[in-house]
């Protein structure tokens, strides 16, 4: 609980800044101090700050009734915030170019009769926030705006049109930044509810007999049942996991955001999983913030085995593999550390093993221990571009097949998603990995 804590503070504190430089950029330089619409502008980004924050500490916590639309409303709104804050930071280019093609071009002479204001910002704010407040038919920015009924026409200031260009290159950049948001935000969401695609990867496995060959192994991770994804999105995946026709299930962590009480009735549709060899489960680091042994002791009951640093033999036609899974590294704060020794130690040397392990980064141990084959998940195949390349940097695989030394490497990007309900570049998925001996010419 605590490690949780711990990393939903750091999220708040991100959001927090994120929010700060969206009022900054679409509210703070798009209006003038004391307006309407900049009070208008605070309110929105302070309530929807609110929002996406209740939603990431609080809906574990509060009635589900009332959780599922608050996850909705908030996990959607962080989403497009996300999209908003990346296209705003685009805008900086924009402001950057102008600033330089402004300094480059040569500065212009002010006729002798147009009053050129001495002050810089503060006199230009003032007149562009006393043109805001008085706004209307006789009140106008331009040359001949008239200052009232009883003083003559005052021109503009060089700073008052500095002033309007700023505010006007501001609401641009914003207006097109919610723009550019909404629509990857609507494309991401309507991913995220597609159902999963499958994948279907052949494996050459060196030393596997041909008689396990074709052998199918449907594997997902990253279901995240929660506040959002109930019942329904399992029993999709079920029925596409078993249009698979698999010869073994593999589900690689990261089931559920919940307790047993709230979710257990969400997961039970997994007892309809089919298979000849039986569906296995190893933990995720999500499991451990909602109470790892309870759903540990829950998963057999749906004839899910769960593989916590252990290993067994699969059998076929006369033919064996060992199949191997360790907890998540997460365990080590919960005293479930993942025990490679335990699980990959004292094996037939001559007998490929395939290790499921719900995050890629651990894989030098499976190369360290000869596994022929790591399945993994936890990357969500980076579930919102351009977070792939995060990813990347501290998994070191982001999705699909790569090899390190002699071990084999396979990373779904996930059924489900976690936080905004939405996927950009990376499809929820089923993959079904089938072996086969290494001479076989695929």
């Amino acid at each position: 609980m605590i490690a949780f804590v711990g990393f939903v503070s750091m999220v708040l504190t991100v959001l927090a800044l994120m929010h700060y430089y969206m009022w900054r950029r679409a509210v703070r330089s798009t209006t003038v101090p004391g307006g309407r619409a900049r009070r208008i502008g605070t309110l929105l980004i302070v309530t929807a700050y609110l929002l996406t924050a209740t939603a990431q500490a609080g809906v574990i916590f509060i009635p589900r009734e009332l959780a599922t639309p608050l996850a909705w409303v908030g996990f959607s709104w962080l989403g497009f915030a996300f999209y908003f804050f990346l296209f705003l930071l685009t805008g900086e280019l924009i402001r950057l170019g102008v600033r330089i093609r402004s300094r480059e071009r040569a500065p212009v002479a002010v006729a002798a009769s147009e009053p050129v204001s001495t002050a810089v910002e503060p006199a230009a704010l003032r007149t562009a926030e006393r043109t805001d407040r008085t706004s209307g038919p006789d009140h106008t920015i331009g040359p001949d705006r008239p200052s009232g009924p009883d003083r003559t026409s005052e021109p503009m200031t060089v700073d008052a049109r500095e002033v309007t260009r700023r505010l006007f290159l501001s609401r641009s950049i914003a207006l097109g930044a919610g723009v550019a948001a909404a629509g990857v935000g609507g494309y991401g969401l309507s991913r995220a509810m597609a159902d999963p695609v499958v994948r279907r990867v052949p494996v050459q496995i060196y030393g596997l007999d041909p008689r396990l060959a074709g052998f199918r192994i449907a594997m997902f991770s990253d279901a995240h049942l929660g506040a959002i994804r109930r019942k329904p999105a399992m029993e999709k995946l079920v029925d596409t996991v078993n249009g698979t026709e698999p010869d073994m299930v593999a589900v690689l962590g990261d089931l559920i955001d919940g307790s047993v009480a709230d979710l257990g009735g969400d997961v039970a549709p997994m007892a309809g999983l089919l298979s000849p060899q039986g569906s296995f489960f190893v933990t995720g680091n999500h499991e451990y913030y909602s109470g790892v042994q309870e759903w540990v002791d829950y998963l057999p009951d749906l004839g899910v085995r769960v593989l916590s640093n252990e290993r067994l033999t699969i059998e076929r036609d006369g033919a064996a593999l060992d199949l191997a899974g360790v907890t998540d590294i997460t365990g080590e704060g919960y005293d479930d550390s993942p025990d490679y020794e335990a699980a990959l130690a004292g094996r037939r040397a001559d007998r490929p093993v395939v290790l499921l392990c719900h995050q890629p980064v651990n894989v030098d141990k499976a190369v360290e221990y000869g596994v022929d084959l790591q399945l993994s998940g936890h990357t969500h195949g980076g579930q919102l571009w351009p977070f792939h390349y995060l990813i990347a940097a501290q998994q070191g695989a982001v999705s699909g097949l790569s090899r390190i030394e002699d071990t084999q490497l396979y990373v779904t990007a996930g059924a489900g998603f976690w936080g905004p309900p939405m996927r950009v570049g990376a499809d929820p998925e089923v993959v079904v990995i089938e072996l086969h001996p290494q001479d076989r010419i695929i």
